[in-house]
Parts: structure tokens; sequence; C-alpha cells
């Protein structure tokens, strides 16, 4: 159950950063689920409650150690975390546990984080780039659960219950599926300690038949486009195959991702030489690949675009 994922513990740096990961989100979510996980991160976000301590006394706890306490769901997994200091990580393994294993879930909460969950629908609509980002998933994993928004669609958010909070939680929130991670002077045998005493109630087991199977996923180049010359600018995003997790080469790709870093066009300096790095990149690589794209606006005014259309119609000959 328990994993340091890295395990520091020199004197120097005594901030703190330490997570619970839970490997839940989209990967084992059915059609009427999706959103759940979210609605259910957001609720334990806000810091609701517990059966333990009502809402103003968590509040007061983690404000009293000058910690931060937040969370954030993805596609594959969702995550608890705080930042604190080296010497309070007692107190936060034990408000992080209880946070994770026992929120009130109470129908008043429920309702408000609803109605956030709705407006954030809104906005992500409204929001051609996430747009852009969303339909890009849609189509490079078509027919597997990486391809919906990590929001869900806004009838699930209007209809979802209590009891089917309490249901995903009770079926995903397992200890084989979770992680407590540190990092900075942690010792790591008192981090193993805190996590027999404060976790030592998340089940092993599952009801019956109920164990969640992880869909598979597979990568598709593929492209979708959403034309509307009404619009002032194209949305283009364009994904590749790259390693996955369990690949020898996932570690040196992300060192090279580091040294490479980013790129956006008002970044200042630099900006002729980058857009042609990127060009040659498109035309070297790309090209001869099967990538998934994703356009939403004026695109037949876009001439790199539509040059990689026509590279990636021959592609299937």
């Amino acid at each position: 159950m328990v994993a340091s994922m890295w395990r520091i513990t020199g004197p120097v740096n005594r901030a703190l950063i330490k997570a619970g990961y839970v490997r839940i989100a989209w990967l084992w979510n059915f059609i009427p689920a999706l959103g759940i996980s979210n609605i259910t991160f957001k609720y334990k976000k806000q810091l609701p409650g517990t059966k333990k301590h009502p809402q103003s006394a968590l509040e007061q706890a983690v404000e009293s150690m000058g910690a931060h306490l937040s969370a954030y769901t993805s596609r594959e997994h969702t995550a608890y975390y705080m930042k604190t200091l080296a010497k309070d990580l007692p107190k936060a393994v034990e408000l992080l546990a209880e946070v994770v294993q026992s929120s009130s879930l109470s129908e008043a909460d429920i309702e408000l984080q609803r109605s956030v969950v709705l407006r954030e629908l809104e906005e992500v609509q409204g929001s051609l780039q996430d747009v852009c980002l969303d339909v890009l998933h849609a189509t490079a994993f078509q027919g597997t659960p990486l391809g919906h928004s990590v929001i869900g669609p806004s009838a699930n958010a209007r209809t979802l219950t209590r009891n089917d909070l309490v249901e995903y939680i009770n079926s995903h929130y397992k200890a084989p599926r979770m992680v407590l991670a540190t990092a900075g002077g942690v010792n790591h045998d008192e981090l193993v300690g805190l996590a027999k005493q404060h976790f030592s109630g998340v089940s092993f087991e599952y009801e019956g038949d109920a164990v969640p199977v992880l869909s598979p996923c597979r990568f598709t180049g593929s492209e979708i486009r959403m034309r509307d010359d009404a619009m002032p600018l194209a949305h283009i995003a364009i994904a590749v195959e790259g390693a996955g997790v369990a690949s020898p080469d996932i570690v040196p790709l992300m060192v090279a991702n580091s040294i490479i870093g980013s790129y956006d066009i008002t970044f200042g300096g630099g900006k002729v030489r980058i857009l042609n790095i990127v060009r040659d990149v498109c035309s070297k690589y790309i090209y001869d690949k099967c990538p998934a794209v994703s356009a939403v606006g004026p695109i037949e005014q876009v001439p790199d675009y539509n040059r990689m259309r026509s590279a990636m119609y021959w592609l299937r000959f």
C-alpha cells in the first residue's frame, strides 16, 4: 500500500511535499459514471468536514501548520497532496488520511460542488483551447476511456447522487491502487509507520466479483475537424504516440523534454528561429508518422495544417 517514491533524507531541504495518489479516474469509468471522480475530488478538496472533524476544525488545523492542502484529478489518477514543514509530517499524514477516507458527503456540500462543476463545464466549452485538446484526446484514444473529458458530460453532473459517490469511493479507493509519496526531509521508516497507523483501514478486498477491470487503451492515428470560418483564430493540436510508462525509453524522453522545455509565441526572443525548428521537426518526424490531429476554427486558412493533412492522407496508402 505504501511506496516512498523519492527517499530524500538530507537535512538541507526541510520542505515537504506529500501526496496520496489514487489510480482511479477514467481508466475504470463507464459512460454513466463519467465525471464522478471529478466531483469526488472537488468535494474533498474543499475540506467539507469529515466524520471526526467539522469543516472549521480541518481548516484551522491546516492553517495552524502554515500548510497547503489541495487536490487534482486527471484521466489516469486523482491526487490529494499537502505542502508543509517536515516536522509536521505526522499531523499532515493524519489530516490527509482523514480527508481521503472519512469525508462526510453531506447533501448540501454535494449540491454546492455540483454547481461548481456545471459552471466549469460552461467555461471549458467557451475555451476553444480546452475544446481542441479534449477533441484531440477523443480522436487519439477513440473507443477507450482515455478519450473522454475529465469533467464528464453535464447530464451526469446533474443526476449523480450521494449514493453514486459513496459507491464510487468504496469501489475505487482501495489499498492496491493507492500510493503515499513524500519528498523532502522525511525519514522513510517514520513514513511507513504513519501509513500503517492512519491508512490501515483502507480495504484490500472487493465484494464478490466487483473488481474493476482495467479497460485497454490504444492510440489511433486520426484527424477530427470542427471548421468555423467565423472564428478569429484556428486552434490545432497534434499528438504522436509516445513511450508508455513501462517503456525503457520513458526516462530518457522525460529528461530530453526537461532540457528542451516548452515554447509559446508570447516568449521573448528567438521567435523566428523556434518556429523554423518546429517546422523542421514536423517535416522530418511527424509527417512520416500517423499522428492524431484536432482542429477547431478557420482551419482552411492555415498552410502548414493543410500540408500535414495532405501528408496524412498519403500515409494511408
